[in-house]
């Protein structure tokens, strides 16, 4: 149970829209169900998702989402705290602190938490170094303004103890500097340096379910007493049962200790003994930048019609030139502008001393003043980004950095 007279709330995010990122809002639909279930009252759960997939075109079977094969359906009752244009990181950052004033939405719901409170946060979406992604691509949360909150959240005391899950690409990246000494405990999908995996393709549907991760530490929440269950064990199931990235532990480590149902109360015997039942199997995993390649191969092998084919492989060519501009062009900052790190540049992914101010001021620079991919539909820059927290890694100062990519695109777009 929480501390005394404490209440446990609960924040779920999903950071993507359109139906080839289905997962994600799928992930938190389960997720939602999972903590109902627990009897944590939807006055202290928040959600934010788009809403774009239980009724969208392509959708076989409206107002239906699964997160795992022949699955139930995980929708009904999912509350509709901010959809749409409201799910955004500053409505996440206001609404978690509770700052009912900073939220860009009329009679918002947000967590109401004081000194004697739970939180627990899961967030599941794209990401890249020192970054989580939100629906529109202008949009990210950067890790200095998250590490920012937490911290100052724990200075006024809105929580006994935080957890974070966080599911995502290079979501390690994100709490490299989370500190030990402020009662906020992380879990990631994936180290500083690799990416997270997306698992369990629908042939109907044609998109994935479910992220590696998330559906493995959703299955161990449902089968197991959590009263008994600490969050350490669920570390090492994840570490046990993940097989294409590595989940990594950040900040108050004590917090792992304690029995999950301190901050998700306990699943139900019946539903313990139903998903025990059930052999969890994960197929189809995928590295996260590869799905929207892998999604348009599997239409273009379904497609009969030969007009519409050829209108997907054309796509699909394109998603390809447009992947090898952008290598191409950071490519040509890294070895034109500093050939004397590039040779380095292979070597370890971010270190905690990374400055995240700068960071943010490099990423919000390539995505804005470089590229205008928020017009397209996938995220192309992200794993690119890495190499570019990388040169920050090496000693390059971010202003040289953004020097340097200027010229490069100024002289792309004027060719």
């Amino acid at each position: 149970m929480a501390a005394a007279n404490g209440k446990q709330w609960v924040m779920l995010v999903a950071g993507s829209k359109t139906w080839d990122n289905y997962r994600h809002q799928a992930d938190v639909c389960h997720a939602y169900q999972i903590v109902h279930q627990n009897g944590i009252p939807d006055d202290q759960i928040v959600v934010m998702m788009y809403d774009d997939i239980a009724n969208n075109d392509d959708n076989p079977c409206p107002g239906n989402i699964i997160n795992k094969p022949d699955g139930p359906n995980v929708y009904p009752g999912v509350p509709k705290d901010y959809t749409g244009k409201e799910v955004t990181p500053e409505n996440f950052l206001a609404a978690l602190q509770g700052d009912r004033s900073a939220v860009t939405k009329k009679n918002p719901k947000v967590i109401r938490s004081g000194r004697n409170d739970t939180i627990f946060i899961y967030l599941s979406d794209h990401g890249c170094p020192g970054q989580f992604c939100f629906p529109e691509k202008t949009l990210r949360l950067h890790a200095d303004d998250l590490i920012k909150t937490i911290k100052k959240m724990a200075r006024d005391n809105k929580f006994a103890k935080m957890v974070i899950y966080m599911e995502s690409c290079y979501s390690g990246s994100m709490f490299d500097q989370l500190p030990g000494d402020i009662r906020v405990y992380a879990v990631t999908a994936s180290g500083a340096k690799e990416e997270s995996h997306a698992c369990n393709v629908d042939c109907g549907r044609n998109t994935y379910l479910a992220d590696e991760f998330s559906a493995l530490w959703m299955s161990h929440i449902e089968a197991n007493d959590l009263n008994r269950a600490t969050f350490r064990d669920q570390f090492s199931y994840l570490q046990e049962n993940m097989k294409e990235s590595y989940s990594c532990q950040f900040g108050d480590k004590t917090i792992g200790e304690c029995p999950i149902s301190v901050f998700l109360r306990n699943t139900p015997q019946a539903v313990q003994t139903r998903t025990k039942a059930q052999k969890l199997v994960l197929t189809d995993l995928t590295n996260n930048h590869e799905v929207p390649f892998k999604i348009l191969r599997h239409r273009i092998d379904r497609e009969p019609n030969y007009v519409k084919k050829q209108d997907l492989i054309r796509d699909l060519d394109a998603l390809h030139q447009n992947k090898a501009e952008m290598e191409r062009k950071v490519k040509s900052v890294r070895e034109r502008f500093f050939p004397g790190v590039v040779q380095d540049l292979s070597g370890g992914g971010l270190r905690s001393a990374i400055d995240l101010l700068a960071l943010k001021t490099v990423a919000e620079h390539f995505r804005s003043t470089c590229f205008d991919w928020h017009k397209e539909e996938f995220h192309y820059d992200l794993f690119y980004m890495q190499d570019i927290a990388r040169l920050l890694e090496r000693g390059v100062k971010a202003e040289h950095i953004m020097e340097a990519m200027t010229e490069v695109f100024s002289e792309s777009a004027s060719a």
